[in-house]
């Protein structure tokens, strides 16, 4: 007997290649208003806010700090997750409760005494984030088994492409709204499409398929968790690019902070500099893309790195060139070092491991890089706000030695541990 499938709501019979083509299609108007929420919460406008807040340099190197600290609770819900019935009705929780905090958090200044602004903001800020921890991992699971490894490089690229695309537009908008409105106006400003923004991020997740979900082949937890620290190879690789994140957070996450308070560059430069980075991140993530159909996960992640070197090391160019010359390049080298190791350690997670311990794969992963790029802004916060005490003639370690360092160590790194774990295991 033929087996058909199920008429579409045209009437026709649905297509096994229609339905793909529908989920992807999904998958990329969900990110469209989460990438105006991201942009518009996140990156300069985070630091302008949290500087408008009252914070200081060790207090912004906490919330950037966090993000990724509270991965840790991955292996918890790595477990947890087998024990679920729909990963989609968990999605629409913890990320629904993710967007409605971190975009709450625009009231601040209209309820709460000026005195609390900045700690009522690092606690909605840190219950926001350990909900979207939860909430990526299971959608990590999900869209692993939405996208099939065979368009998986190309389609994150096209999907990456054309949300930064639309970041761009965003930041550039966003730094024109607070040099024309600066404080409390050019916030709420920000914050009104954030807030719109927020419910149709929320409504889109509706429309995600709930596939069924292959289970762990373990039920006890320490076994469960054994499975990536058994694999030599995953492990390997882990351990390596949690000590890069570690050095790379101690300075890349306060670029924002060292040109609007250091270098008082006005925000709308800011966010011209931002909007080069995201526009050369759109490009190297179609060729990150295309040569992820060529090449392993872990040969492209290796080339990324002098390249995310360069960006730290350009900061030195501005003790003989224009400080804007140095930036832009920085920038631009950031751009495409940094697109391209976030999309292939993405790729790396849900494409190197195995389908049904992918979740504690991921979370491993996560909570390893988690740990260290929570302590790299955190002690880099700390340093710069010791190197705020020394003398006037020191401030050019503050503006650019320290960063001109760190990318020195990174190429150090790079070149010996990155070549033997990455591109000989």
């Amino acid at each position: 007997m033929v087996k058909v499938n199920p008429p579409s709501f045209t009437g026709k019979p649905r297509r096994k290649g229609s339905t793909q083509r529908i989920n992807l299609s999904i998958a990329t108007w969900e990110g469209v208003p989460a990438i105006i929420l991201q942009t518009l919460l996140g990156g300069p406008f985070l630091t302008g806010f949290l500087l408008y807040l009252g914070a200081g340099s060790r207090h912004i190197g906490f919330v950037l700090a966090i993000t990724t600290f509270v991965n840790i609770a991955q292996i918890g819900a790595a477990f947890w997750m087998q024990r679920i019935r729909s990963r989609k009705r968990m999605l629409l929780l913890f990320v629904g409760l993710h967007r409605i905090l971190w975009s709450a958090t625009g009231l601040i200044p209209f309820l709460f005494p000026k005195e609390w602004w900045v700690g009522v903001y690092i606690g909605m800020y840190t219950v926001a984030f350990i909900s979207n921890t939860i909430g990526g991992m299971i959608w990590t699971s999900l869209i692993g088994d939405l996208v099939h490894a065979k368009v998986r490089g190309r389609y994150f690229g096209i999907r990456n492409t054309i949300l930064n695309a639309l970041g761009s537009v965003c930041l550039f908008v966003g730094g024109i709204v607070l040099d024309r409105f600066p404080g409390e106006m050019g916030f709420l400003l920000l914050f009104i499409p954030v807030w719109i923004c927020a419910i149709a991020n929320i409504v889109i997740y509706f429309f995600y398929p709930d596939v069924p979900f292959e289970r762990s082949t373990e039920t006890v937890f320490w076994r469960m968790l054994k499975k990536p620290f058994q694999d030599r190879s995953f492990l390997k690789a882990a351990l390596f690019l949690a000590a890069w994140l570690l050095i790379q957070t101690l300075i890349v996450p306060l670029y924002s902070y060292v040109m609007l308070d250091l270098l008082n560059i006005n925000y709308q430069m800011v966010s011209l500099i931002t909007v080069v980075q995201t526009i050369v991140m759109m490009a190297g993530f179609y060729i990150w893309g295309n040569l992820n159909a060529r090449f392993s996960n872990k040969t492209l992640l290796f080339w990324t790195l002098p390249i995310i070197a360069l960006s730290c090391l350009s900061w030195g160019l501005m003790s003989f060139m224009p400080v804007l010359i140095a930036l832009f390049l920085s920038h631009i080298f950031l751009g495409i070092g940094v697109g391209g190791f976030n999309q292939l350690a993405f790729n790396f997670t849900i494409g190197d491991t195995p389908k049904s311990e992918r979740p504690m794969f991921v979370a491993v992963y996560s909570a390893l890089t988690g740990v260290t790029s929570f302590l790299g802004p955190l002690i880099g916060g700390w340093l710069y706000e010791e190197m705020e005490k020394w003398p006037e003639a020191m401030t050019w370690m503050a503006t650019y030695g320290f960063q001109v360092g760190i990318g020195i160590a990174m190429l150090l790194l790079a070149f010996t541990l990155g070549r033997r774990v990455l591109l000989r295991s």
